[in-house]
Parts: structure tokens; C-alpha cells; sequence
């Protein structure tokens, strides 16, 4: 079965055949001005009829046209021939279209010759028309109709209908009812076919994808119909209506550390004539907008249940300062989009490392670095790092002391330091550093490091004989001990440290260093000089565990 392009396809075979007969369009025999043939051919919306269009400066009077199978030599004889024309178009036989039935034995295509004769007398014999006549069944469909006319929410499926009719045109007034045949119908981008009944009824149906949809139908080739001119439908502009859609949030911001995720939940409903009711498998997307306030970028993508509800887990990959959680997609056939506005800040990871030197005057040295790998991260104004104690290193974490972090690189991967030394409020503590982050870094925190000096002390500290002789040795007793816990316990096998003031003088000097034994006990002698104080305190050599302590002094007169 050929499709209806009977103007453009028969124009090529039209112009052979006038090459194969010899004959052109042609003018009056004998007067200028006389008739001229523009064409002949046949209109799929009126077979067994042939239409010609000529003009002439007279009326013309008398037309006559003549059939040659296409493929006939020269000089056999015509297939038939018709001369009841009447003017179909135009006005006073001057110029127009006329119009007469064509009465031909067998199917086929025509060369088509014209003969033209006006009231002048001028005439013309053998015009042959620039298009051949394509005398065959035609096959229509006249009634395609779509069922709603415009689908919406509740009415999506759309039924195509219509009636086939193949008109022979050797009987132009008995239109067949075509039962049997295929048929295309296009939906844009979708196409579909069907089959027609016994009663040339076809049916099928479809949902569309697209707000407006140019609905058209064509019979297909078949063999009870060889060679027939199938038409093509009028296209049907079918349009959808976009109902209004509306969706809930758990929340429109999220603060997520690099590496973590988020999720938002709610419940999507649509307008429909019933009123608003839940909106299932509808999309809901997280975009991230660009300058221009558009979507830019995919956050997170999820889709509602049967029941509206949805569950959309949002990722910390991408930062979204600005970004719209959307229902829907575009270009949806029955629902509108809907947006509602969001922000998903991600602070990115950072690594805080850290040294701490509990010194024996109770003071706490520490040093340390910041720094991120995430060229998306940037400092902020005035990076702070808090350092905290906390008894058991595990809870009840208190801060001790801010400080700052120096920015010298500002660069990812290169770590910025921090230092301080100060006094403790404690000398038994678990100690951590952590990092006071911003919404572009994540604060973190260094492992706990348990830092422990114990308190010492010299009790019952006497220097004998008192008085003494010159150049008489000095003994020193006493007991050196250090607090575990509530308790003091002997510190043996240590090092506390003599000292001596004459009298009359503001300044000790450094004498010697005592001993303890294994119970504490000082162990040591000086020689008598002169007058003065002597004093004793564990402050020289208290190692890593033992803080300083306090001096005692005993006076020795000296004689």
C-alpha cells in the first residue's frame, strides 16, 4: 500500500513517460493566448475522478482527456478516455480546475494527455499533464477520535478509534468497509498498531508521555488491497492537563560531616477534581543551583510509595549551599512541578594531631597541628583549638584553654600548627585536643593522652648538731614522699637537692644533691662554715612522673 504523495511522487514518473511519448504541456494550435494545460491528476479525496487545471483568454469549451498505461509503448492505444468535465474551481471557463469521473477497466497508473479547445476556436491536442494518474483503491480513515480529548490525572489512558473505508475507483459511491487491516497510529514518540474488525473498526490505547501529543493514524499495507493509496490522518492535537502538586519536608537544611549522610522525609499529594489526595512513583530530587538560581547538579534522588511517602537519603559528597528539592521531572504530562528551597552544608574532614608535656612545676606544654585534604574546604577567619581534660578520659570532658591555630599555607594537605605552654588546673588528667571547625570543616579531636605527675613533699626536715663547730660536719634528716591518690608514700633512691643561706642574706645557692634511701630517708652531710638557713626541695632531678616541692629549711648556728 503507497502512502498519498501523489503530487511530489508522480511528478518524476510523469516527466519520463513525457521523455519516453515525446509530448510536453503544449499550447493553441494556431492563436497566442490560446489554452494551456497546467496538469491533470487524480485526488485521493474523490477517486475515479480527474481533475484538471488549464487556462486560456477565452472560455474554454471543450476538454477531453485520454489514459495510456504508464508502462505502454508509444503508439498503442489509449485505456480509456473522459470528456464530461465541469468546472470544478475558478470563474467565467477561463481559467480554473475542472472536474469528470474517470471510467477505466483495470487498477493501475496513467499517463494522462489533454485535449483543450476555447470559444475562439483555439485548441490543443495531446497535452500531456506533468502527473500521472494513480488509479487505485484508496484507503481512509474518517472518524480517528480520541477518548478523553483531554486526559488529566484521573483519566490518563487515551483510546484511539476509527473506521477503515477502501474506496475503489471503479466504484467511487461503494466504499468498503476494510476488515483485517493493520494500522499505524502515531503518538509522538510513540507508535502503535492495530488491526481492524469485520466491521473495519479499529481500537487501542495509550498513556501519553508528553503535555501535547499530534495524534495521527495511517492504514498499512495489506494484501487484499495491493497497491492501494493509504491516507494519512489529519494531525490531532491532544493536550494534557498539568494538575498542581504540593510536598512536605522533615527538614530544608542539613549539616553533614564529610563522609556521613542525611536523609529528609515527607509526603507528596495532587490536586485533582476530588481534592487532594497522595501523589505515588512520582520523583523526588535534591539539585544543588548554580549562579543563575538553576538546578546544576544531582544531590540525591528518591521516589514516593504508594502512598506519597518518601524517604530521600542525601549524600555529604557534594555541598549544597543552595539547592531545591523538586517533585517531579520536567516535561511530566499530568502533574506540575513543585520546589521548595534547601541548603546542605558539608564540613569536611579535618585531622588534629598533638604533643603534651606535663612539666614538674605543674605547667603543660603542648603543641600540635590542623590541617584538611578537600581543596572544596577553606579556614575560617580565626581557627581556634580548644584543649580539654577530663578525669577518666572518657566523660565529664572540661575545656582548659582556646588556642589559636597560625595559617601560614591556607592550602589543603598543609597542616597549620598551634602551641602554648601554661599552668594546669590538675596533674592527674586524661588530655585531648579538639579542633573548633566551621560549616566548611568538621571539628575533630586527637586521641586522650593520660599525663600524671605526682606531688611531692619533705617532712620533718632537722640539721644536726644545732649549734656547731666550724668545719664540723652538718647531717640532715627528713623524709622524702609523694602523694598517690589521698596518700603519702615514701619517694626512695631520689635526688632532692640541698640548698644554703648565710645570714643576713635574701639568696639561696644550690649546695649539693642528697640522697634517699629505699624508705625516703635523706642521706647526706655538709660541712659547718658559718651561720645560715639550709634548705632542701625535690626540684632538681624529678624525672617525668614528680612534680617540684616546696623548700624546707632548718637554721644552724655555727660557732
Amino acid at each position: 500500500m503507497r502512502r498519498s504523495t501523489l503530487l511530489a511522487a508522480a511528478t518524476a514518473t510523469a516527466l519520463s513517460a513525457s521523455l519516453f511519448s515525446g509530448l510536453f504541456p503544449a499550447r493553441a494550435d494556431s492563436a497566442d493566448g490560446g489554452p494551456v494545460l497546467v496538469g491533470a491528476d487524480g485526488w485521493t479525496s474523490q477517486p475515479g475522478m480527474l481533475f484538471v487545471t488549464a487556462h486560456s483568454d477565452s472560455p474554454l469549451t471543450r476538454i477531453t482527456a485520454h489514459f495510456y498505461p504508464l508502462d505502454a509503448p508509444a503508439g498503442d492505444p489509449e485505456a480509456g478516455s473522459t470528456e464530461d468535465f465541469t468546472q470544478y474551481s475558478g470563474q467565467d471557463a477561463r481559467s480554473g480546475t475542472w472536474r469528470a469521473p474517470v471510467h477505466l477497466a483495470d487498477l493501475g497508473d496513467y499517463r494522462v494527455t489533454v485535449d483543450l479547445q476555447d470559444v475562439s476556436g483555439a485548441t490543443v491536442t495531446g497535452a500531456l499533464s506533468p502527473y500521472t494518474l494513480e488509479y487505485r483503491t484508496v484507503v481512509t480513515i474518517p472518524d480517528l477520535t480520541a477518548t478523553p480529548g483531554v486526559p488529566d490525572y484521573l483519566h490518563q489512558k487515551v483510546s484511539v478509534s476509527g473506521t477503515v473505508l477502501a474506496e475503489d475507483p471503479r466504484r467511487p459511491d461503494a466504499p468498503v468497509l476494510a476488515a483485517g487491516l493493520p494500522v499505524a497510529i502515531e503518538t509522538g514518540r510513540v507508535r502503535l498498531t492495530a488491526t481492524t474488525a469485520a466491521d473495519g473498526r479499529f481500537s487501542t490505547a495509550f498513556v501519553p508521555t508528553e503535555t501535547s501529543v499530534e495524534l495521527s493514524a495511517s492504514p498499512l499495507a495489506a494484501p487484499a488491497y495491493p497497491g492501494a493509496i493509504d491516507v494519512m490522518t489529519p494531525k490531532q492535537n491532544l493536550h494534557t492537563v498539568q494538575a498542581p502538586v504540593r510536598f512536605s519536608a522533615s527538614t530544608h537544611a542539613l549539616d553533614l560531616r564529610q563522609g556521613t549522610t542525611g536523609t529528609v522525609t515527607g509526603r507528596a499529594e495532587i490536586q485533582t477534581a476530588a481534592g487532594w489526595q497522595p501523589l505515588p512513583h512520582t520523583t523526588i530530587a535534591l539539585f544543588g543551583l548554580g549562579p543563575d538560581g538553576l538546578a546544576a547538579f544531582l544531590v540525591g534522588r528518591t521516589t514516593t510509595d504508594s502512598t506519597g511517602s518518601y524517604s530521600l537519603r542525601v549524600s555529604s559528597e557534594n555541598a549544597a549551599p543552595t539547592a531545591q528539592l523538586m517533585a517531579g521531572t520536567d516535561g511530566m504530562p499530568f502533574q506540575q512541578l513543585a520546589t521548595e528551597p534547601f541548603s546542605l552544608h558539608v564540613a569536611h574532614t579535618t585531622w588534629t594531631a598533638m604533643s603534651a608535656i606535663l612539666n614538674d612545676n605543674a605547667s603543660l606544654k603542648v603543641s600540635g597541628s590542623v590541617h584538611y585534604e578537600d581543596a572544596r574546604a577553606h579556614w575560617p577567619t580565626r581557627p581556634t583549638v580548644t584543649l580539654q581534660y577530663s578525669r577518666d578520659g572518657r566523660s565529664g570532658w572540661k575545656d582548659a584553654v582556646t588556642l589559636p591555630v597560625s595559617i601560614r599555607y591556607n592550602k589543603p594537605g598543609f597542616p597549620e600548627t598551634f602551641a602554648r605552654t601554661f599552668t594546669t588546673p590538675t596533674d592527674d588528667a586524661y588530655w585531648r585536643a579538639r579542633f573548633n571547625g566551621n560549616p566548611d570543616l568538621a571539628s575533630s579531636t586527637t586521641s586522650p593522652t593520660h599525663l600524671r605527675r605526682y606531688a611531692t613533699r619533705v617532712t620533718g626536715f632537722h640539721a644536726s648538731p644545732d649549734p656547731v663547730r666550724t668545719s664540723r660536719p652538718i647531717t640532715f634528716s627528713g623524709l622524702l614522699q609523694y602523694k598517690d591518690g589521698a596518700t603519702w608514700k615514701p619517694l626512695g633512691n631520689s635526688s632532692p637537692a640541698l640548698y644554703f643561706r648565710p645570714r643576713g642574706s635574701t639568696m639561696y645557692r644550690f649546695v649539693s644533691d642528697l640522697g634517699t634511701d629505699g624508705h625516703g630517708h635523706l642521706v647526706g652531710r655538709a660541712t659547718a662554715r658559718q651561720d645560715g638557713t639550709w634548705a632542701v626541695a625535690f626540684d632538681r632531678q624529678t624525672g617525668d612522673r614528680y612534680l617540684r616541692s616546696a623548700r624546707v629549711t632548718d637554721y644552724v648556728d655555727v660557732r
